[in-house]
């Protein structure tokens, strides 16, 4: 991976953009996955510039958004199982080689502290915590935890600078109070200056204020507003009628 690191302002912290490398076009044949997802490939040819704050992907299952979270987290030099820059852990690789085919430009001056929060590999980032204790969370039982406890420790050990979050389903253990307390860490992280890049399911969550969401599917990548969400209008149909919904699938 290439860095590149650009000019930034003394008063507010320049943000990580994510770019396609300029040799991808010619050394990434477009039938290799993940090169084959119409978001990824997007990218690839265009790159995504990742705005100040949070940044949220949003799409059906399959439509690229966990791997372009996964390829960004990797290539800032983040566990591809979770964690910071410190815990580089594996069970089994199976990430893709995305990370490999971009390069991410920093600010000046922008904090070098990361964290990879993936909900499928929690599990084993806390076996990882327990063999290598931290400083920031020496005596936490996380297995200890139900599912979501852990999560909403790892919130408060983990999420306290003003770096760069890579979240992927993160309200994948949460409930709803809990996922309002994770929008009000989220919006902690942003008047700190850190920024946010989140694959999510959740019309609760995409709907942070001053969030910007970017819609995945078979079209790319576009940008979107919350109250037009297949997500957003699919939860609210389901709730004002679930028998709708139900009759098809059951009767």
């Amino acid at each position: 991976m290439e860095s590149i690191w650009k000019a930034g302002s003394r008063r507010r912290r320049e943000q990580p953009v994510v770019a396609a490398h300029p040799e991808l076009p010619a050394s990434i044949p477009a039938d290799r996955w993940p090169a084959t997802i119409p978001a990824v490939a997007q990218v690839l040819r265009e790159g995504l510039d990742l705005a100040p704050g949070v940044t949220f992907l949003v799409g059906e299952n399959g439509s690229g958004k966990s791997t372009l979270v996964e390829g960004v987290a990797v290539a800032y030099g983040l566990s591809p199982e979770g964690g910071s820059r410190q815990a580089m852990h594996s069970t089994r690789p199976t990430e893709s080689p995305l990370s490999e085919w971009l390069r991410l430009q920093r600010g000046v001056g922008a904090s070098r502290w990361g964290f990879f929060l993936r909900a499928e590999t929690m599990h084993s980032f806390y076996t990882y915590l327990e063999e290598n204790p931290s400083t920031r969370s020496p005596d936490v039982p996380f297995h200890e935890m139900s599912h979501g406890e852990s999560f909403l420790a790892i919130l408060d050990s983990r999420f306290d600078d003003p770096g760069f979050y890579c979240l992927d389903e993160p309200e994948a253990a949460l409930s709803f109070q809990s996922t309002l307390a994770l929008m009000a860490v989220l919006q902690r992280i942003v008047g700190d200056g850190g920024q946010v890049l989140c694959a999510t399911h959740s019309p609760v969550l995409a709907a942070l204020p001053g969030a910007r969401i970017l819609e995945v599917g078979e079209w790319g990548i576009r940008p979107a507003e919350w109250g037009d969400l297949e997500l957003v209008n699919h939860w609210r149909s389901y709730l004002d009628s679930p028998d709708r919904y139900l009759r098809h699938l059951l009767g």
